[in-house]
């Protein structure tokens, strides 16, 4: 009697293969209901490390905003199940939560939390605590990729690589063809101009950018010149607190104040231009003086490496050579098309000289 269930399961293993052999016979051998194993990946992060993903990421958690724009423009918002505070609170169409917050910056990181979510991935940007991070994640067994949004040298390469890492692609393609439309239209508009002296303050007063920075290669890309090309001692994103007197004496013939990104509408203009014209001897600079001062909510005119940046300072810089150019146009296509969110009017992000 011992032996009368082993016969029944053998008799029903024996049934349950006639089928497939059946298939066999005919070259090709299908289970029911098993899905094809996803390809193995090799992925090359910016720091050229080597990381292995079984296949392309459903589920991440990433860190910074910038790169949270970029997952959105491909199409990968879905699969971000966890963000540091500052992604959320820049960017609060993204479809998430507050219990869906893992760091409260890109040097807080609870891994726990991260483990919670058991994502197939964590991305984050190569000023974040990423060697902390590799080690403690892998006891999780959660790969980390390093991949820097904000790097404007490395948009490219960027959303290339974040492209691999969630197999998509081909929808990355179109934001890299959108990229490569407005760089086009700054390089052919701009080619041979006289560089116009550009004095970039960034988030603070008199916090300026060197060479390195995203906003010196913005400035270049827009036909103008850093007036600060020539100073060293930056911090890790090539950017210094200089001496008041020492940009009055180098006469910019514009000024640009970007201040915090925040997709939310914030009226910080008249403010900052009240600012700008009142501090001692700045009336006699030739920017104030011809009214050449531009003020922009950093979520507009970062954006994309900030490609939209360089195309809106470049009509500011070179209004003849960019006529017909309108950079509203290409700040709506790049929130309604590629952020799927609403903008309410390019006015409340970007204003430049007064008229």
């Amino acid at each position: 009697m011992s032996f009368a269930p082993r016969r029944r399961t053998v008799l029903g293993a024996a049934l349950a293969t006639l089928p497939v052999l059946g298939l066999a016979a005919c070259g090709e051998v299908t289970v029911a209901g098993q899905a094809e194993a996803p390809e193995q990946l090799t992925i090359l992060d910016d720091q050229d490390r080597e990381v292995i993903l079984p296949g392309p990421a459903q589920k991440a958690v990433v860190l910074n905003s910038y790169t949270n724009e970029f997952l959105r423009a491909i199409g990968a918002a879905d699969r971000v199940v966890g963000v540091d505070r500052a992604s959320l609170d820049r960017l609060p169409y993204l479809d998430l939560a507050e219990d869906q917050i893992i760091a409260e910056g890109l040097d807080q990181l609870n891994y726990e939390a991260i483990a919670e979510l058991e994502p197939d991935v964590v991305v984050m940007p190569r000023n974040a605590v990423w060697q902390e991070a590799a080690e403690q994640l892998e006891a999780f067994g959660i790969p980390l990729i390093v991949a820097t949004a904000w790097d404007t040298d490395v948009v490219d390469e960027t959303l290339t690589l974040l492209g691999q890492v969630f197999g998509l692609e081909e929808s990355t393609q179109t934001v890299l063809d959108f990229k490569a439309e407005i760089s086009g239209i700054l390089q052919d508009r701009l080619a041979g101009v006289e560089p116009v002296p550009v004095y970039l303050e960034t988030v603070e007063p008199y916090l300026t950018t060197l060479p390195g920075s995203g906003f010196h290669a913005m400035i270049l890309a827009a036909g103008g010149a850093n007036i600060f090309d020539d100073a060293a001692g930056g911090d890790a994103q090539e950017e210094l607190t200089v001496d008041p007197a020492e940009v009055v004496l180098r006469d910019p013939q514009f000024v640009v104040h970007e201040f915090e990104p925040s997709a939310e509408p914030v009226d910080r203009f008249a403010a900052l231009r009240a600012d700008i014209a009142a501090r001692p001897g700045w009336d006699g600079m030739t920017a104030l003086d011809q009214g050449n001062v531009a003020i922009a909510n950093g979520w507009a005119t970062s954006a994309l490496g900030k490609s939209l940046g360089a195309l809106y300072l470049g009509s500011w810089l070179h209004p003849e050579q960019m006529d017909g150019v309108d950079p509203d146009a290409y700040l709506t296509r790049w929130v309604t098309e590629f952020q799927d969110t609403e903008l309410s009017d390019p006015a409340d992000y970007v204003q430049g000289p007064a008229s």
